[in-house]
């Protein structure tokens, strides 16, 4: 007996609701319970408020960024993260909330390159902190992340602004090697709270670069990004008589560190001996350095 049309279409409808949840509850993420939002949230919840019975309520857990309420004002959620995307209003409850110190924001950076913006959960400080760990933190937003992940540990602010250390080379100086003539320069970045000062020495010699040498310079600037300074070591003109170890010696009130690199000087007819390939010249990354920018933070 063959099955009348609207109960066929019933199941068939049926049918291709329940492939669809079964395609969506595979997709969802598994982890965390801030992880969890959009479409699970809709598909668990619904889009309208029951009565609201706190007994009811899920124990948030494993939430970095602290707790918010839920659309209805009833029960304690996991907040979002730093980075994850928010809903911009409280008219909808889709992605959901920012946690502490945080704020749901569209990146006008996207607008400018014709993307589509999505709102992210930003931080409203960019102030580093010094833990009661001794570790420097970017801002409270990363530090409350640390805090809320091991909170047996009583994690708290000691003060605004980096912990003091001693100096840390980022990007020490690096071996070169180049045929007499040419320019060479040596790098050396360091981090430091307080900030660090930067010695150029040379092994054998018991003088600071440059002395008094022409062809021998130091150059110095902030940055490239916060609590850093650069310095350069350029020798114009390399002669034989300039192979040797240098060394970057970094120092504030709380200590001081070195690196050491080599220079290798070869002459022309050295040069067509080994075969090698004659390096670019390093004055191109030194005026690359000099003109990048400098609004970047490093803790």
């Amino acid at each position: 007996m063959p099955r009348p049309a609207n109960l066929l279409l019933f199941q068939t409808t049926f049918l291709l609701l329940f492939l669809c949840w079964d395609v969506l509850s595979r997709a969802l993420p598994i982890g965390p319970d801030y992880l969890q939002r959009g479409w699970q949230r809709l598909l668990e919840e619904g889009e309208s408020c029951v009565e609201c019975k706190l007994e009811d309520c899920p124990t948030p857990r494993g939430c970095l960024a602290g707790v918010v309420l839920d659309a209805c004002d009833c029960c304690w959620e996991c907040a979002n993260l730093e980075g994850q995307i928010c809903d911009l209003d409280n008219t909808n409850h889709f992605y959901g909330k920012c946690g502490d110190h945080l704020e749901c924001r569209l990146d006008s950076g996207d607008l400018r390159h014709g993307e589509v913006p999505e709102p992210q959960c930003t931080c409203l400080s960019n102030q580093a902190l010094c833990g009661s760990d001794g570790k420097t933190y970017a801002q409270i937003c990363k530090f409350q992340e640390v805090r809320n992940s091991h909170p047996e540990t009583n994690l708290t602010v000691t003060h605004e602004g980096p912990c003091e250390s001693e100096p840390h080379i980022i990007l020490p100086p690096y071996d070169i090697w180049n045929i007499t003539g040419q320019d060479v320069v040596f790098g050396c970045e360091v981090f430091a709270y307080p900030m660090a000062s930067i010695e150029w020495r040379k092994e054998g010699l018991d003088m600071l670069l440059p002395g008094d040498d022409p062809h021998i310079s130091v150059q110095f600037r902030g940055g490239p990004q916060k609590y850093e300074v650069t310095s350069w070591l350029q020798i114009q003109g390399v002669r034989v008589t300039d192979e040797g170890t240098y060394r970057c010696f970094a120092r504030n009130n709380i200590g001081q560190v070195a690196a050491p690199a080599n220079l290798l000087v070869l002459t022309p007819d050295q040069l067509n001996m080994t075969k090698l390939v004659l390096p670019k010249t390093s004055n191109q990354g030194l005026d690359e350095d000099m003109e990048s920018d400098e609004s970047y933070d490093y803790y």
